[in-house]
């Protein structure tokens, strides 16, 4: 089963109101396990970063003005998801900043209805705990040291390690070279006295004169 856990990191909060995507950041995973395969890019806004997005995230003006726009990776970007669930946290903010790059493009949407919101999921699982992507590392022991900011490709690798914590776990059975444990079991046989296997007098009777209902001097009859 072919999943992609997607991040985004944007210029602001409201997509509609001119704020646009600067980085894309998705891991694969084949059978909720990272395969290697990513996809990630930085992308020219086409605007000015505001102090409150940068503080976020540290990506600068300067740093994105020499980086592609989004109509430039687009097709990558599309053939990469292909037609895999979304793993997301928060899926509706990433989704609604997703489509209306594509919608620029005169590109249909991306469906809520292929997403897998981890927020949600999180908030099922710990009603009333923080949902956040930090609080579920320190919920699970996932190591986020790395992330002083937010990144998408970054956030992306931590979100793999929360999902799959999320639904329950890596499998030992799932994992090539995990140790087995062996079942030994001791198998006693229970001694029983012989049974006897020579006919009785009422046996011998029965069987003389079955015989007797069919021929005499018999095969059966001699000594």
């Amino acid at each position: 089963m072919r999943e992609v856990v997607l991040d985004t990191e944007t210029t602001g909060l409201d997509a509609h109101s001119g704020d646009r995507v600067v980085e894309i950041g998705c891991i694969e995973l084949i059978n909720h396990i990272p395969t290697g395969e990513t996809f990630h890019t930085y992308l020219n806004p086409e605007r000015s970063m505001p102090e409150a997005a940068f503080r976020i995230h540290g990506l600068s003006d300067e740093f994105l003005a020499d980086k592609p726009l989004f109509a430039a990776v687009a097709e990558t970007f599309i053939d990469f998801i292909g037609d895999a669930p979304l793993v997301i946290h928060n899926a509706e903010f990433d989704i609604k900043f997703l489509n209306a790059e594509l919608a620029r493009l005169e590109r249909g949407p991306i469906p809520m209805s292929r997403t897998i919101d981890t927020v949600r999921m999180a908030r099922q699982r710990f009603p009333g705990a923080q949902a956040n992507l930090d609080a579920l590392c320190r919920r699970f022991g996932i190591d986020n040291s790395r992330r002083d900011k937010h990144g998408a490709l970054l956030d992306a690798d931590l979100l793999a390690a929360v999902y799959l914590e999320l639904i329950g776990g890596r499998q030992p059975d799932l994992v090539l070279g995990a140790e087995t444990s062996v079942i030994t079991v001791e198998i006693r046989r229970i001694a029983r006295p012989p049974r006897p296997h020579e006919a009785s007098e009422a046996e011998l009777a029965a069987h003389r004169a079955f015989l007797d209902k069919f021929v005499k001097n018999s095969l059966w009859d001699q000594p």
